[in-house]
């Protein structure tokens, strides 16, 4: 028994010290079970794991909680998106749960897109099924709300948030880019819904930035001359996805005499609702246009824009550019 007892001892002091080391090199930072939300970025380049663990104060030591990782470094990486994580985690916990699936994910949406390629972009990223993709598409319908408030943007979204809640992460990050310019609007008598049509036909049209204004100076003189507007991307949203899958496609001259509300070669005044969802820039322009005389324009191939005053101008811009 003496022996056993020699033996058991050290073994139990070192299973201790064992123990006691892990604890405080290794162990939960605090007892609270507050959730943090841990962000990869989605450009990983600079992005240091271990200093920003112990910043957000995850972590008790960098360089302890760097060797655990490293011993395992071969089966684990930490993909881009959010974590939810506790200080009342150990580090093993935390290497456990940055190397699962992430809680959040990068949602990038680009450019002035229509409600629909939101919504196909969301399902994609989140794993959304058809159920939750109709309920999108129904979100806000015969609203002001129903189109071109999903602002293009970067967001960091939680997968198992529902549907509505998304819609509302996107409407609350287009009116607090739009705050800034509601006083504006109010002050040109234009209604913002107006405006957001405007900035998304102004979006669909030009070749970039540079021609906005111009464009828009196109656009505010036909209407304050009750001209029908003629503009092919309204038609573009009227047709929807293409047989190719395009959201966006040529037209044809036939599809030009349908009764759509938004079919802007027969129909005057602005469609029913924004045709895609315009960036600052593009809303920007439509609230500062350029003083023009131009009522017609067409693109070159080289995407370079040539304004008309008349008719006849622009027959020969067409001849001439085309």
């Amino acid at each position: 028994m003496r022996v056993i007892y020699k033996i058991f001892v050290p073994i139990s002091l070192v299973v201790l010290s064992v123990f006691t080391i892990y604890y405080i090199y290794l162990g939960p930072v605090a007892k609270d079970n507050a959730i943090v939300t841990f962000v990869v970025p989605q450009n990983k380049e600079s992005f240091n794991l271990y200093e920003s663990l112990y910043n957000q104060k995850l972590i008790k030591n960098k360089k302890s909680f760097m060797i655990l990782y490293d011993f395992f470094s071969k089966s684990l990486d930490v993909k881009s998106g959010g974590y939810e994580l506790s200080g009342s985690m150990s580090s093993w916990e935390i290497i456990k749960a940055i190397n699962d699936k992430p809680d959040l994910l990068w949602v990038n949406i680009l450019y002035c897109p229509r409600k629909e390629q939101v919504g196909e972009k969301l399902a994609s990223v989140l794993g959304w099924d058809n159920t939750k993709l109709s309920e999108w598409n129904e979100l806000y319908k015969n609203t002001d709300y129903y189109e071109g408030v999903f602002y293009p943007d970067t967001y960091l979204i939680p997968v198992n948030e529902p549907v509505a809640d998304v819609a509302k992460r996107f409407i609350h990050n287009f009116e607090s880019k739009f705050l800034p310019y509601k006083n504006q609007y109010l002050e040109k008598n234009v209604k913002w819904t107006t405006g957001i049509k405007i900035a998304s036909l102004i979006a669909r049209e030009a070749a970039g930035k540079e021609d906005s204004k111009l464009i828009s100076g196109i656009i505010w003189n036909r209407l304050n001359q009750d001209m029908r507007l003629q503009i092919d991307a309204t038609m573009q949203y009227t047709l929807g996805k293409n047989e190719n899958g395009s959201w966006w496609g040529s037209i044809s001259l036939a599809e030009k005499q349908s009764d759509s509300p938004y079919n802007s070669y027969k129909h005057e005044g602005l469609p029913p609702t924004p045709i895609c969802s315009p960036n600052i820039d593009f809303i920007e322009a439509a609230l500062n246009p350029d003083a023009t005389e131009c009522i017609f324009y067409l693109h070159d191939s080289n995407k370079q824009i040539h304004c008309a005053k008349t008719y006849e101008e622009h027959l020969l811009n067409i001849k001439y550019y085309l």
